[in-house]
């Protein structure tokens, strides 16, 4: 017994075998504070048989288990409702305001505190009831299934959680948006007005004020002025309207206006509704460039190069005639621009781009090529159906789009270009056609004059 006694007074002494300063203090302790530790040790409840101890007031073992691990965690997911969601949000706030600034508890309570809220925006906004399909204000509006692409929402202007919230693309104008933010929307598709009325602004920048505005936004109407109060007033480059810092969110694009008046490509700031509006147009035809500034062709070297349109709009009939070319789909090779087989006259945002760049002449170079093997080389049906020069009748076979050729605007028939200028009289086959025309008229054994 007297063994077990001093084993277990060992034990309360020593628990913590590593802790020095309790081994310091304990060996400075005097006789009379060593009376009173064996006083005390002794006045200390029995325990029971088989059972060891290990409670000591002064010294505890610093082995990790004065920690609670076993306790409920600070905003447990307990909660089934938003109500009490909230509850266990402002309960973990107070938990974060009361532990010491920068510690791990502090941390930990902080993640804790972005998980409660993010269960709560997840109860807030479901996606399991949500339609695949919403058309609101000509919005065609499709339910996204991507997670983990982050985007923004056009129409609050924050983040997407993908993970968690339900989000929708237009599939017109590619507008994006949360679920809820859906019923907020006030501006129609912008692809309604490519389909029905596809024009652009031609003037640069048409300002007029913000007074024209009542110092409102153009697109929502929300107040603004120039000083930013209480909301910073941005000028869109395209429209030359004003626009709140959540219609215009400094977005960059080419101005078509000085594209065709300056030749001008520098990005300018454009609001979103217009940078929408510019993307879905900027492959449409719809600009009459000889119209609109036909000087422009005699400064600007590049527009040289597009006089290849015209003859390729001289080999179209051949391949239409010809069966070995519409098995091979040569004219698809211009099935990005469709408008270059149909007229010489229409261009879109992009092709000025690409002349700019430098790659439509090549393009268009290479395409000239193939097109023209076919008909004078590769196609017997082709090279069939090409001319000889009526005035002087030598040479090679001669084709319309030919450099050194000439092209009747009456009859079409294809001459040499200095034979076709040098000669005074009008077209052979004209004056024949003429001629053949006079003698349906005339009755036989009678003048013309009669």
């Amino acid at each position: 017994m007297e063994y077990d006694e001093k084993l277990a007074r060992f034990r309360q002494g020593h628990l913590n075998p590593f802790n020095k300063q309790l081994g310091r203090r304990q060996h400075e302790k005097g006789p009379s504070e060593e009376a009173q530790d064996t006083t005390s040790e002794e006045t200390l409840p029995e325990l029971p048989p088989g059972e060891p101890e290990f409670h000591c007031s002064e010294r505890v073992m610093d082995l990790g288990l004065s920690e609670d691990h076993f306790s409920r965690p600070v905003g447990l997911f307990l909660a089934s409702d938003i109500q009490q969601l909230r509850q266990a949000i402002e309960d973990c706030k107070q938990v974060i305001l009361e532990l010491p600034e920068q510690s791990e508890k502090q941390k930990d309570a902080v993640v804790r505190l972005i998980h409660l809220r993010l269960k709560l925006q997840e109860l807030k906004d479901p996606n399991e009831d949500e339609p695949n399909i919403r058309v609101l204000l000509e919005h065609r509006f499709y339910k996204e299934k991507s997670k983990s692409v982050k985007q923004t929402c056009d129409k609050c202007s924050t983040i997407i959680w993908g993970l968690i919230q339900t989000w929708y693309t237009c599939t017109g104008c590619y507008y994006r948006c949360h679920s809820k933010c859906l019923n907020l929307i006030s501006k129609p598709c912008v692809s309604s007005k490519v389909s029905h009325q596809a024009e652009y602004e031609l003037n640069i920048c048409p300002e007029t004020g913000l007074d024209s505005q009542d110092y409102r936004c153009a697109e929502c109407r929300a107040p603004i002025s120039l000083r930013g109060v209480p909301s910073e007033a941005r000028q869109c480059d395209y429209t030359g309207q004003y626009y709140c810092s959540h219609c215009h969110w400094n977005d960059l694009a080419v101005i078509p206006a000085r594209v065709v008046h300056n030749w001008d490509f520098e990005p300018r700031k454009v609001s979103r509704c217009s940078m929408r509006y510019l993307a879905l147009m900027v492959s449409r035809p719809v600009l009459r460039l000889r119209e609109i500034n036909p000087l422009l062709f005699n400064y600007v070297e590049e527009l040289v190069e597009i006089r290849l349109r015209q003859d390729i709009l001289l080999m179209k009939p051949y391949f239409i005639t010809c069966k070995e070319a519409m098995e091979a789909r040569l004219l698809l090779q211009l099935q990005d621009r469709q408008h270059f087989v149909e007229n010489d006259e229409m261009y879109s945002i992009q092709d000025l781009l690409d002349v700019h760049m430098g790659r439509l002449g090549c393009s268009l170079t290479e395409i000239h090529t193939l097109f023209a093997k076919h008909i004078k080389l590769d196609c017997e049906r082709c090279q069939a159906k090409g001319f000889v020069c009526e005035l002087c009748r030598e040479g090679d076979v001669l084709f319309p789009f030919d450099s050194h050729t000439s092209v009747c605007t009456d009859c079409s028939a294809v001459f040499h270009r200095d034979c076709y200028y040098d000669n005074s009289t009008t077209c052979p086959k004209c004056a024949r056609l003429n001629l053949r025309k006079q003698s349906l008229f005339q009755e036989p054994g009678l003048d013309m004059d009669a």
